[in-house]
């Protein structure tokens, strides 16, 4: 997804319509930075220059270089220096610098739908100052492609795992690791994922087991998570004893702190291609490195699910993630029998049944019920929502679903925005993944084939 003349004007004509870059296939790269933003009274790093200066440079970098996606660690006292010389349209808010701030950001030429700090349990200053600031890592929600029809989203995970090899370090950033899995295991249950940043954590290094915890972790609905340098570079076998790196690197088979983890999901096929210490890429005039860390690049290709697949998201961030893909991944061939709306001034709950009489239910208790059952050669194909503001969040009100024989059936208060969702020829609407609470806060559907 490099920045030629065409991604240019499909990137500038998807700021204009509001619906970014509608493909089923595709690739981007995305990069993760320790960008050494601590004041450099608490510490220089060992890198010589201006820390300010050099935080310009690097944003300024991110932006020559067209990457897609930049996670950033360390980003503290120098973010606004990054800013300054970066383009990226869609960039995180800083938290602060020492002591307010997570140090994580992200810049993008890719929206996100959703984006939280979450702080580490457990943190360690057996040898490093690591609960001097609040650590943890960062969620969001990245569309790739985006269309009412078709879309494909990317949860990417942004962290800053605790330092030091005392002991109480090494508990404090294994219960670190673990956290993320759990998170993941809840909040992106059915989806691709992008786990980078600085883990502070080696192979070789006795105690360091959260890593290879994180490759373990299951995912009951696809693959799992890979290292994309051990992938790569190794043939999915961890290397026993790869040398450490120096800054820069001389070569991409050392092993360092920072990683790259990631999976694919039965909606999205995702393949790492290529990945690489891209440090002689970020450094200063005088040859002189840019942060005591070497950024890693990755590129990846993509392309939509063959048996399940997602519309775009409508509505607002908030609630609980949900997700019905982990179960129509194990169902043969599924067809809806019968949709099921609840309603009143908004939309309270949707659901439908599966003709294997499974059933998928997101929302309250709310409003009133109502239901229409499908015939055996009908299929729900499409589906019209509409949202407004309760309580200052943005939250459907609405729904329309119309089968193929152009029956329908609504639920909730209509407004003036809305959209309309309908299948790819050949496929039907299953199933649902968004966000809910009391109410359904966002919603996307699910689309298998007829």
């Amino acid at each position: 997804m490099k920045l030629s003349t065409s991604r240019l004007a499909a990137f500038s004509s998807a700021l204009l319509l509001e619906g970014a870059l509608a493909a089923t296939s595709g690739n981007f790269d995305a990069l993760t930075i320790n960008v050494a933003g601590l004041p450099a009274i608490l510490n220089d790093n060992g890198v010589p220059g201006d820390k300010a200066a050099n935080a310009a440079a690097m944003g300024a970098k991110f932006s020559e270089y067209g990457i897609d996606v930049v996670q950033l660690q360390e980003d503290f006292n120098y973010h606004a220096h990054i800013y300054r010389t970066n383009t990226h349209p869609h960039r995180t808010a800083t938290s602060g610098g020492v002591p307010f701030g997570s140090g994580l950001n992200t810049v993008s030429y890719l929206p996100w739908v959703d984006f939280r700090r979450i702080k580490w349990n457990k943190c360690s200053d057996a040898s490093q100052s690591d609960c001097l600031t609040p650590k943890g890592f960062t969620f969001m929600r990245v569309a790739i492609s985006s269309d009412s029809s078709t879309a494909a989203y990317v949860d990417f995970y942004n962290l800053h795992a605790d330092a030091g090899v005392e002991p109480g370090d090494l508990t404090a950033r294994n219960d670190n690791v673990k956290q993320v899995v759990d998170y993941i295991a809840t909040w992106s249950k059915g989806n691709a994922v992008v786990v980078a940043g600085d883990f502070n954590s080696r192979y070789t290094r006795t105690g360091d087991t959260g890593i290879r915890d994180l490759l373990a972790s299951e995912n009951p609905s696809g693959p799992r998570l890979k290292d994309a340098w051990v992938e790569l570079l190794y043939n999915n076998v961890i290397p026993q004893s790869p040398s450490s790196c120096g800054n820069p690197a001389a070569n991409d088979l050392c092993e360092i702190v920072d990683k790259v983890f990631y999976r694919a999901s039965p909606l999205l096929n995702l393949q790492a291609t290529d990945v690489r210490y891209d440090t002689l890429r970020f450094l200063q005039a005088d040859g002189n490195i840019l942060t005591d860390h070497n950024p890693v690049l990755v590129n990846y290709t993509w392309s939509s699910g063959a048996s399940l697949r997602q519309s775009s998201l409508f509505g607002g961030p908030h609630g609980t993630w949900f997700s019905d893909v982990p179960v129509l991944a194990g169902t043969n061939k599924p067809k809806t029998a019968t949709i099921t709306f609840r309603g009143g001034s908004r939309l309270d709950s949707v659901g439908l049944t599966l003709t294997d009489g499974t059933i998928f239910a997101h929302g309250g208790t709310g409003g009133s019920v109502v239901s229409l059952a499908l015939g055996a050669t009908e299929y729900w194909t499409q589906a019209e929502l509409c949202s407004g503001q309760r309580n200052g969040q943005i939250r459907n009100f609405y729904i329309r679903a119309v089968t193929s024989s152009g029956r329908s059936l609504t639920a909730g208060s209509a407004t003036s925005s809305c959209q309309t969702f309908t299948a790819p020829s050949g496929w039907q609407i299953v199933g649902f993944v968004g966000q809910d609470g009391s109410e359904v806060d966002q919603l996307a559907f699910v689309y298998a084939p007829r």
